[in-house]
């Protein structure tokens, strides 16, 4: 198809999203390159991607761009390459996150650069999403979320927890100091390890770089904020076991995880390539497949739209220290992760993808999960290693 009826179709694609090429608003397509059409329509999400990064089209408001394409489905009536079916199709086939590709995703997403990770997220370096209600900022809201999973997990002084995919130990710091347990934190990222243990020092917490399968230890509690996207959904089952076996009779399990609302057979191509690779989003049906006979589901509460605002503060941080950040990282890397963290934000708008927070027990709670854990609280004071309220002194 010649390129200006190419562009007659992506304009009356567009117009049904309310987005006009080269209009005025905000949301608005500015294109700099009409070979854009022909590469969006051959190559779907994976050319719309890579022909922002090489600088084709920009949008001010690349977010709501996203949220009204998503709204009017448009994502949908785009053909794919060949390539991109291959890719699907190998997801599909193939085991990719098996032992021997399981630190791969640490290496080019994790370890890309502390630098980069310190001056985007909150103050504790969380880096899945936030819970706002009553919170003024990004650090307010973290804390929000970390205390609402502690007490979900109803964490009491002298406990052993598991957090499997510890990130930089944000939930195990917050745990350590403010309920007083001991936290056994595992990631694949040897970035993480190294700055995690620093942010930890002094704290009743071990960071190990692990995976998952490699665990068999017993804990009082499990929580896994964020990991099980790069399980893939050939290894849920073996997720949930390993959980299983760590985790005591009476013991919480408590995953958070975003979710597609539908199930899929692998991630975008566009975002494989360049973000998460080997990772995918579960969906409810693969999650009750996974955990049928070793869990009882005691609580499932979807916080997914809270991710919209977390990744616009994430992006207002890594734009406002840009200035820094470009001396280590390319013009392109710029445009690359802006694209990720603003059409993520547009997706969680949408409510195309979700966020759900899963309280599971191996037995059932006798009485059943109290909601009365659920109300926002006040910040909570430390608690020393006696269990009485005070103060955490030997943290750096």
């Amino acid at each position: 198809m010649k390129r200006e009826k190419l562009k007659e179709k992506a304009e009356y694609l567009l117009e049904t999203a309310g987005i006009e090429i080269n209009g005025k608003r905000s949301h608005d397509i500015q294109v700099h390159d009409e070979r854009l059409f022909s590469r969006v329509f051959s190559q779907g999400e994976l050319g719309l991607g890579e022909s922002y990064m090489d600088g084709w089209w920009d949008v001010p408001n690349l977010d709501e761009f996203f949220y009204r394409v998503i709204m009017a489905r448009l994502q949908h009536t785009i053909q794919q390459d060949w390539h991109t079916m291959f890719e699907l199709l190998r997801a599909q086939v193939f085991n990719l996150q098996k032992v021997s590709r399981a630190f791969e995703i640490g290496k080019r997403h994790y370890d890309v650069g502390n630098d980069l990770y310190r001056a985007m997220l909150d103050k504790r370096m969380t880096y899945t999403c936030a819970v706002w209600d009553n919170a003024a900022n990004l650090d307010e809201a973290q804390e929000a979320k970390l205390d609402l999973v502690c007490r979900k997990l109803d964490l009491r002084p002298g406990q052993r927890v598991l957090d499997i995919g510890c990130g930089w130990g944000s939930f195990a710091a917050y745990a350590a100091e403010k309920y007083g347990v001991d936290v056994v934190g595992v990631t694949i990222s040897k970035e993480q390890v190294a700055l995690g243990s620093e942010m930890t020092r002094g704290l009743p917490v071990e960071i190990r770089l692990q995976d998952y399968r490699d665990l068999d230890e017993r804990f009082d509690h499990i929580v896994s904020l964020g990991m099980i996207e790069h399980v893939g959904k050939k290894n849920y089952r073996t997720f949930m076991q390993v959980a299983d076996r760590c985790l005591d009779e009476k013991g919480l399990f408590l995953l958070q995880t975003i979710s597609s609302n539908i199930s899929l057979r692998g991630a975008s191509p566009w975002t494989h390539r360049y973000i998460f690779p080997n990772s995918m989003l579960p969906s409810i049906k693969q999650l009750g497949s996974s955990l049928e006979g070793l869990f009882t589901v005691e609580d499932w509460q979807n916080i997914g739209a809270g991710y919209d605002p977390t990744l616009m503060a994430w992006f207002k941080n890594f734009d406002a220290n840009w200035s820094q950040l470009k001396e280590q990282y390319s013009d392109r890397f710029y445009r690359m992760w802006k694209f990720y963290l603003l059409s993520s934000a547009g997706s969680f708008r949408a409510r195309r993808i979700q966020v759900y927070q899963v309280a599971l027990s191996k037995t059932g709670i006798p009485g059943g999960f109290s909601r009365s854990r659920y109300p926002t609280a006040a910040p909570r004071k430390a608690v020393a290693r006696n269990g009485e309220p005070g103060e955490v002194t030997d943290r750096k």
